[in-house]
């Protein structure tokens, strides 16, 4: 059975082999028709009144690209073996962020599953797959998609994916898709031909809003809610994080992600698992994560940049942009920022901005902290930096025995867990020659006001194959001795947090900071963790204790004397 919304349609066809077979019409503008023979494997396209042949706005296969025939695809046919998979819910895990097209020499879903061994290794708990519709050309970060329902035969097809997530759980490690529902990308969007899929006014940086409270907007709301349903039903996968909520429009009284969240909750009660939503947003609104009963949305967790803006301008003194925010006032010292954002989760929450200029967000310490995903790099804080350049790996274990000692849930990305000097790059692919000439341009001006003035210089073309393969993890550095110990750090930290309750407890009233100058202690249950952000070494007295891991080897504890070497950290358990 092919089906299609086209309410504005006159007439539809489904043409098959360039044949062309008629569709009746039936209720709230959908069409069908049976055709003889078609099924898993059938290629297809939608004429509508007589027009040019058109994918299927829901396809669920484009092996031929975005400009190509739509496939029929049968989930029914996938052999899962994933039937013990209970799931995993999102409190006391952490989240590794990958792209599948970067994270290995292969760029596929079948090179990822041989590299599944070391995350199970390294410790985490959730693997978060950047967007995995078609995209224009070869090469994407993903947020270009257009055919939402589908996966791009790039990395391996829908086949190829299901076959990454059931060895995801046989691991033991659940999945995390990232979701893009506020835009569609610029190349090969064919929606609006089939409806108002679209806002009449409403847009954002990145293009056209989606229609989600206009007329004909009922429809519209179920084609991404049905899409969402579809990836955690049959691909088995575990969540969906929704890239940036705040652009998405909607004033409709029930809002698309609380009507989404509510949803989802059905149906993790009909397959016996959790299933985790959770918003990247900069509105510091804790109502995503509230319980739709208490008049929130009820996510279960949101990004919080405000923690990695803390972490980033402690550890690499940067203040530039929305940095300047967290760099601690005239004083030049940090520590307070994070101090805040350690016991608050938002370091604004309704108070001033000098970035924006306005006061901005809301308090949020009444929300658990493992509703608040935190990381000290991520897939845009590194490639929207013009040369997409890491944090260096010294500053990267400072932030790291932070992050991984917090209250939230901490998210690693890709290679940070070595250390690896790989960057990781913004690139594209697109056909069109005034997409491809325009899109260096279009990211200079994204960024205009955050402190990259010398974008353009430094920046390389998207739109060059070297980018994109400049951005592949070098997995041989872990053959290399600085790159081992950075993992070793890793892997102590996360083994360390996993042992002690104390070390994940999401009680952001039980979380205490002391601080002064380039110093901070966080109180955690019968932990210490003292960092040292100066240059110069630091004399703490803290309580009687033992020094359970340190940064660096110079660390010394001489009865309640702790002296903390340049841009260092120590944890310690209390003995008395």
């Amino acid at each position: 059975m092919f089906e299609v919304w086209a309410p504005e349609a006159g007439a539809v066809e489904v043409e098959i082999d360039g044949t062309r077979h008629a569709m009746r019409r039936g209720n709230g503008g959908w069409w069908s028709a049976e055709v003889p023979g078609a099924g898993h494997g059938t290629d297809y396209r939608f004429r509508l009144d007589g027009g040019d042949p058109l994918p299927d706005p829901r396809t669920r296969w484009q092996p031929e690209g975005i400009f190509g025939p739509s496939r029929v695809y049968d989930h029914d046919r996938f052999a899962w073996s994933d039937d013990l998979w209970k799931g995993r819910a999102l409190p006391g895990s952490i989240v590794y962020e990958l792209h599948i097209g970067t994270f290995t020499p292969e760029g596929t879903f079948e090179a990822a599953i041989g590299k599944l061994e070391h995350l199970v290794a390294l410790g985490v708990d959730f693997v978060e797959v950047m967007p995995v519709p078609p995209v224009p050309g070869g090469r994407n970060w993903g947020y270009d998609g257009v055919d939402l329902w589908a996966v791009t035969d790039n990395y391996g097809g829908p086949d190829g994916f299901k076959r990454f997530v059931d060895a995801c759980h046989r691991q033991g490690l659940g999945v995390i898709l990232d979701v893009v529902y506020n835009h569609l990308g610029p190349s090969g969007n064919f929606l609006a031909p089939f409806g108002p899929y679209f806002h009449s006014s409403a847009s954002s940086f990145w293009g056209q809003a989606v229609n989600l409270d206009g007329p004909g907007s009922d429809e519209v709301r179920r084609y991404f809610i049905g899409n969402a349903l579809q990836w955690l039903r049959d691909y088995h996968v575990d969540g969906l994080r929704l890239d940036a909520v705040h652009a998405l429009h909607d004033d409709r009284a029930v809002h698309f992600l609380e009507e989404l969240a509510g949803e989802v909750d059905a149906l993790s009660a009909a397959v016996g698992r959790p299933l985790t939503l959770i918003a990247e947003s900069d509105l510091n609104d804790p109502r995503l994560m509230t319980p739709r009963e208490a008049g929130g949305y009820g996510l279960a967790a949101a990004w919080n940049d405000d923690v990695h803006h803390a972490l980033h301008t402690a550890v690499t003194g940067e203040r530039h942009g929305y940095y300047d925010d967290f760099a601690g006032g005239p004083s030049g010292s940090p520590a307070a920022a994070l101090a805040k954002v350690l016991t608050s989760a938002y370091y604004h929450d309704g108070t001033y901005s000098s970035f924006r200029r306005r006061s901005h967000g809301r308090p949020a310490g009444h929300v658990p902290g493992h509703r608040f995903v935190v990381c000290a790099q991520n897939h845009d804080q590194i490639g929207n930096r013009a040369e997409g350049d890491r944090v260096d790996p010294e500053a990267l274990r400072l932030a790291a025995g932070l992050l991984l000692t917090s209250p939230f849930t901490p998210m690693l990305f890709m290679g940070e867990e070595w250390g690896t000097r790989t960057p990781f790059l913004f690139f594209t692919d697109h056909v069109e020659p005034q997409l491809r000439e325009g899109e260096a341009d279009r990211r200079r001006r994204e960024f205009v006001g955050f402190g990259y003035d010398d974008w353009a210089d430094k920046a390389p073309d998207p739109g060059e194959e070297l980018t994109f393969l400049r951005s592949k993890l070098d997995w041989s550095e872990l053959e290399q001795d600085a790159h081992r110990a950075h993992l070793d750090w890793y892997r102590a930290l996360i083994a360390l947090r996993r042992a002690h309750p104390d070390l994940s407890d999401p009680r952001l009233d039980r979380v205490r900071v002391e601080h002064e100058g380039s110093w901070l202690v966080v109180h955690r249950g019968a932990f210490r963790v003292a960092a040292n952000l100066g240059r110069s070494p630091v004399a703490l007295r803290v309580q009687p204790a033992e020094i359970v891991l340190a940064s660096d080897p110079g660390t010394h504890l001489d009865g309640d004397d702790l002296t903390l070497p340049a841009r260092s950290l120590a944890i310690l358990r209390l003995t008395a």
